[in-house]
């Protein structure tokens, strides 16, 4: 397939896909040996489904898992269907169990019919390192977009996927149900430390770095000369 087709670096590759209605961005991250990891499945449609599928059949990959930074509707919408397409399992943090019971009542508020999403396994924790391949994956609890939101960091490629924990010049809402605006500046604390030419990919719109972030983002800018 066209390489332009997903981001190439040393040991992995990443594929990004725009999702639903809320423009969620899905991650498709594999290794050279093709194993894959899908990290927040937002498909809502069979056209999304089918973009999904495609790719991952011609870039030959064999997903392993499903990672959720955190289970709001938008991000969770194609957990089921990922799930039993390539029989695996997804994990996300257990602050998140509340997010996924109250999943199609979420998705109504938005006007978004949905059938219940499956609880994944509640088991990443953090500081917990996840392998692909020869790539250690970290997770970094980040809590305060959701009680249970995490980040997951490539320390040998300097890369994140931040889900909606950080964007580029701004950062997650704090007013859903589960949200802290305190507990999100601690998290962004933690994040600040990552080296400034992190590349982080983000749970929506385009990816930015922790540097650009230490010098553009307000949030960040507000905290940092006293940090």
């Amino acid at each position: 397939m066209n390489d332009s087709s997903y981001l190439s670096y040393p040991d992995i590759r990443i594929k990004k896909f725009t999702f639903n209605p809320l423009r969620e961005n899905t991650y498709v991250i594999f290794s050279e040996t093709k194993h894959g990891i899908i990290i927040d499945p937002g498909c809502s449609s069979q056209s999304e489904q089918n973009a999904l599928k495609q790719f991952v059949v011609e870039a030959e990959i064999k997903p392993v898992m499903v990672l959720n930074t955190h289970c709001h509707f938008d991000h969770v919408f194609g957990n089921n269907f990922v799930c039993k397409e390539y029989n695996i399992k997804a994990c996300a943090h257990a602050g998140e169990e509340a997010n996924i019971k109250r999943f199609t009542a979420s998705a109504a508020l938005f006007g978004h019919a949905a059938e219940q999403v499956d609880d994944p396994e509640y088991s990443l924790t953090d500081r917990q390192i996840i392998k692909l391949g020869d790539e250690d994956i970290e997770v970094i609890h980040t809590p305060g977009h959701s009680e249970g939101s995490v980040c997951f960091y490539y320390s040998a490629q300097k890369i994140l996927i931040s889900g909606d924990t950080l964007f580029a010049g701004s950062i997650g809402r704090t007013d859903l149900p589960g949200g802290n605006y305190e507990k999100i500046v601690q998290s962004l604390k933690k994040l600040v430390l990552l080296p400034d030419d992190t590349q982080v990919f983000c749970g929506h719109a385009h990816d930015t770095y922790i540097g650009v972030e230490k010098l553009n983002n307000p949030f960040i800018i507000e905290f940092l000369d006293d940090y």
